[in-house]
């Protein structure tokens, strides 16, 4: 590990308990920013409501923290957004946020389109299928941007559980993700959930980012943010536990091959072909293939966007 690593790791990774609450919401008065959370969700029915119902609960009825929750349904079949908003969300659907742009599949597309839906000046995202949720998940990594004005965005770091086992989740971090960062990017090799859905930062770098439109949005928004503001500007808090549903391994395949692609793009900006992945599933005449596109579209900064730019001036 590179010495400006472990230095990384002293003075930009911590606990959840090492900003009490009420120190933040004192450096938020004193700062006067606004904080959204944004959910991004896909038939996440059995889990958004108590999410949303726990943040609102216990972040803006019991103190004043955040300011917004915004669940950015993707087309969801089941009642995801009747849920959210019962229990106290605002409800965007994804494609009725910039209707010009017809809106490609993939998680990168929605959190890209909710810089438009949301106002916070610091914008905290929390997937929307994670059970025994707390708002520590909130308040954990929000904290340091808002009592620290050198820090520009923070992720999450926790505990992924996978069948009772602790600390066997995360398998595509550490089959591809990790091993990618260390050889590439090895300023990043700190960081202990790379591909975390629970991470915020400031809307004044969010909307310098150009966005993969799927699974590869974290691992992008990580590297070109370090590209942009430097290391010590990118921090982590440990907030616990992680548990949420785990996708089965061929979807894992599909996630990496995104991954690996936005790392490729990342490295040589140069033409390539748009790649695919053939994975194999058994039929009644024995393996059959099947064949998937790899996300490869990426949406540019928000701040190249006539409507937001316009939003910024009114």
């Amino acid at each position: 590990m590179l010495n400006e690593v472990e230095r990384w790791l002293s003075t930009r990774s911590w606990s959840k308990t090492d900003r009490p609450l009420h120190r933040i919401l004192a450096a938020k008065r004193a700062g006067g920013q606004s904080v959204s959370v944004v959910l991004p969700a896909l038939n996440e029915e059995e889990t958004v409501g108590d999410i949303v119902a726990v943040i609102r609960h216990d972040l803006m009825c019991q103190v004043p923290l955040v300011d917004e929750i915004v669940v950015v349904d993707s087309g969801s079949t089941d009642r995801t957004s009747e849920v959210a908003a019962a229990a106290g969300a605002t409800v965007v659907h994804r494609d009725a946020i910039l209707p010009r742009l017809p809106a490609v599949p993939g998680k990168g597309e929605v959190l890209w389109r909710s810089l438009l839906a949301t106002r916070g000046d610091i914008v905290c995202f929390i997937d929307a299928d994670l059970k025994e949720f707390s708002s520590d998940f909130v308040s954990g990594i929000v904290g340091p941007l808002l009592t620290d004005p050198g820090v520009d965005l923070v992720k999450g770091m926790y505990d992924r559980p996978l069948g009772g086992a602790a600390g066997q989740g995360g398998r595509v971090t550490e089959l591809m993700a990790r091993p990618l960062l260390n050889m590439h990017w090895p300023q990043l090799a700190g960081f202990v959930q790379p591909l975390g859905g629970e991470y915020a930062a400031r809307r004044s770098l969010l909307e310098q980012l150009p966005f993969p439109v799927g699974y590869g949005v974290e691992l992008g928004m990580l590297i070109d943010a370090l590209h942009l503001v430097g290391l010590d500007a990118l921090a982590q808090v440990d907030v616990g536990v992680r548990k949420h549903r785990h996708q089965d391994g061929q979807a894992l395949g599909r996630m990496s091959a995104a991954i690996y692609r936005t790392a490729q793009l990342r490295l040589a900006r140069g033409h390539l072909v748009r790649p695919s992945l053939t994975q194999f599933e058994r039929g009644e005449d024995g393996f059959e293939p099947r064949t998937y596109s790899v996300d490869t579209e990426e949406r540019p900064p928000m701040v190249e966007i006539a409507e937001y730019a316009a939003r910024k001036v009114a």
